[in-house]
């Protein structure tokens, strides 16, 4: 089954944060991190393990160029800033491999909040220079894709990141209330996230999630399909690549 996570539900698990020295906020959805860590031993690089969280960095913050142990989507939910040299605003999408750097991100004047979304388990950014020695030697492929933020369409879907021939995909899906969609095989990938920016979503055994939820569907699971509430549905579609450069 679809891993379900409700932003009413999250909420309660939102508490303050220090990383690289900026103070900011973070709610659990999915998963153990560093900050709710899990009683049990932490999976292994190979293993499926979806990560879920939403970062609130305060107003004029900057977070220094770092990398990840897992691949991951981020997804900007609000404010702006500076990832990179690429300017960021509601819905930006921005997708790295394992152990590709990235950064820094810089938090405009309204902060800058963004889900961070992993289908591996990662102990925590590693920051750079400091960190730059635990690159040397790896088996990795450096993967970086950012989709700029974009007025959305009344109805239908825009490609976010171009489909690549390893699974690797972003779609914004616009739907009426009461419209239907069922997404790809989850097999053509390494695991799908489900974010719900605006309406409500309701999954095939009638849970009902609100704007700033997620859904997890793993690769041996069926299609997922997704139903528009009364408000209708804007839900984007972040579908992982197969396969794992990092793991040997």
């Amino acid at each position: 089954m679809a891993v379900l996570a409700s932003g009413e539900s999250a909420r309660g698990t939102r508490r303050p944060i220090v990383s690289n020295g900026v103070a900011a906020h973070l709610t659990t959805y999915i998963g153990a991190n560093r900050y709710m860590p899990d009683a049990g031993a932490p999976p292994g690089p190979e293993a499926v393990y979806p990560m879920a969280f939403l970062v609130e960095q305060p107003a004029g913050s900057v977070v220094a160029a770092h990398f990840h142990e897992a691949n991951q989507f981020q997804v900007v939910v609000a404010g702006g800033g500076m990832l990179g040299r690429h300017a960021v605003a509601p819905v930006a999408v921005h997708y790295t491999n394992a152990y590709s750097s990235y950064g820094p991100l810089a938090a405009g004047e309204q902060g800058l909040h963004y889900f961070t979304l992993r289908n591996g388990y990662d102990r925590g950014a590693r920051y750079l220079p400091a960190a730059r020695e635990e690159l040397k030697g790896l088996r990795r492929r450096f993967r970086e894709a950012v989709a700029d933020a974009a007025p959305a369409v009344a109805e239908g879907t825009e490609v976010l990141i171009a489909p690549a021939p390893d699974g690797l995909g972003a779609w914004r899906h616009r739907l009426a209330p009461g419209a239907a969609l069922q997404g790809p095989d989850p097999a053509s990938g390494d695991g799908q996230f489900w974010v719900v920016t605006r309406g409500s979503l309701r999954a095939a055994d009638g849970t009902a999630l609100p704007p700033l939820s997620v859904a997890f569907v793993a690769p041996d699971e069926p299609p997922f399909v997704a139903t528009a509430g009364e408000e209708g549905l804007e839900v984007l579609l972040l579908q992982y690549p197969r396969g794992r450069d990092h793991v040997g």
